[in-house]
Formats: C-alpha cells, structure tokens, sequence
C-alpha cells in the first residue's frame, strides 16, 4: 500500500492510500479536511495501469482523488 496526500483546488487537504489490485487495476481511498475539520472520504478505482511507473502512477491516483472530491454531485 502506498500513502498520498495533498491540497484539492478547493482547498481540502486530503491523506488516503492506493494498492495495486488484480488485472491492470489500482484503487485508493481518501480521507478530506479542510482547516483539520472532518470533511468527508472518497473511493476509486483506475483501471489499465499494468506497466505504469511509479511515479506516475501516484500522480494520476492524484489526479482521480482530485476529480472525484471536486466533480462529485
């Protein structure tokens, strides 16, 4: 399991963690906050990243964390 964390362009922090699961797949969950004041979790899953470097792929778990707090409905 892998840590990430960083600020949305909303202004949550957020800290969560990402594995690669089975079949190209990585899922992540994440936990928001904004000024240390619970604000919320969220899940993902990203799929086709067989082959995808490290670094990377942090930063498109990044990316989905991102979308997925600032899109969410």
């Amino acid at each position: 399991m892998t840590t990430v964390s960083g600020k949305t362009k909303n202004g949550f922090d957020y800290a969560g963690d990402y594995e690669q699961a089975s079949a190209g797949r990585v899922i992540w969950t994440a936990t928001f906050r904004r000024d240390g004041d619970y604000a919320g979790m969220r899940h993902g899953c990203l799929y086709g990243m067989q082959g995808v470097a490290p670094a990377a792929l942090d930063d498109l778990v990044k990316a989905d964390v991102e979308s997925t707090w600032t899109n969410a409905t």
